[in-house]
Protein backbone atom coordinates (compact mmCIF):
# COMPACT_ATOMS: atom_id res chain seq x y z
CA UNK A 1 0.00 0.00 0.00
CA UNK A 2 1.61 3.24 -1.10
CA UNK A 3 1.69 5.87 1.71
CA UNK A 4 -1.28 8.10 -0.69
CA UNK A 5 -3.56 5.03 -0.24
CA UNK A 6 -2.78 4.10 3.66
CA UNK A 7 -3.49 8.17 4.49
CA UNK A 8 -6.87 7.94 2.46
CA UNK A 9 -7.47 4.70 4.34
CA UNK A 10 -6.50 5.94 7.64
CA UNK A 11 -9.21 9.53 7.23
CA UNK A 12 -11.75 7.18 5.37
CA UNK A 13 -11.77 5.24 8.87
CA UNK A 14 -11.79 8.17 11.18
CA UNK A 15 -14.53 10.00 9.24
CA UNK A 16 -16.45 7.15 9.23
CA UNK A 17 -16.28 6.09 12.78
CA UNK A 18 -19.89 6.59 14.53
CA UNK A 19 -19.90 9.73 17.37
CA UNK A 20 -22.73 9.09 18.85
CA UNK A 21 -23.67 12.71 21.38
CA UNK A 22 -26.42 12.84 23.47
CA UNK A 23 -29.78 11.70 22.81
CA UNK A 24 -28.39 11.93 18.97
CA UNK A 25 -27.92 9.87 16.05
CA UNK A 26 -24.42 8.30 15.09
CA UNK A 27 -22.28 10.90 12.74
CA UNK A 28 -19.70 11.15 10.89
CA UNK A 29 -16.20 12.98 11.30
CA UNK A 30 -15.53 16.38 9.40
CA UNK A 31 -12.61 15.96 7.01
CA UNK A 32 -10.56 18.13 9.25
CA UNK A 33 -11.37 16.27 12.02
CA UNK A 34 -10.31 12.96 10.22
CA UNK A 35 -6.95 13.91 9.34
CA UNK A 36 -6.61 15.40 13.14
CA UNK A 37 -7.38 12.07 14.07
CA UNK A 38 -5.43 10.09 11.47
CA UNK A 39 -1.90 12.64 11.92
CA UNK A 40 -2.58 11.71 16.02
CA UNK A 41 -2.34 8.28 14.88
CA UNK A 42 0.53 8.45 12.90
CA UNK A 43 2.27 10.44 14.99
CA UNK A 44 1.84 8.15 17.90
CA UNK A 45 3.28 5.64 15.61
CA UNK A 46 6.21 7.31 14.70
CA UNK A 47 6.99 8.42 18.24
CA UNK A 48 7.05 4.52 19.00
CA UNK A 49 9.35 3.93 16.81
CA UNK A 50 12.18 4.99 18.75
CA UNK A 51 11.40 3.56 21.73
CA UNK A 52 9.57 0.35 20.70
CA UNK A 53 11.12 -2.94 18.93
CA UNK A 54 9.92 -1.38 15.62
CA UNK A 55 11.57 -1.55 12.44
CA UNK A 56 13.73 1.85 11.67
CA UNK A 57 12.77 0.81 8.25
CA UNK A 58 9.01 2.02 8.71
CA UNK A 59 9.46 5.56 9.86
CA UNK A 60 10.02 6.76 6.48
CA UNK A 61 6.71 4.99 5.27
CA UNK A 62 4.74 6.95 8.16
CA UNK A 63 6.41 9.70 7.39
CA UNK A 64 5.13 9.93 3.97
CA UNK A 65 1.69 8.33 5.56
CA UNK A 66 1.60 11.49 7.16
CA UNK A 67 2.69 14.10 4.57
CA UNK A 68 0.09 12.50 2.14
CA UNK A 69 -2.60 13.28 5.24
CA UNK A 70 -1.61 16.76 5.60
CA UNK A 71 -2.33 17.07 1.30
CA UNK A 72 -5.93 15.81 1.63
Amino acid sequence: MTPREKALQLCQKFGYLGIKWEQAEYTTLSLENAKECALIAVDEILNSIHTDAFSYTNEEYWQQVKQEIEKL
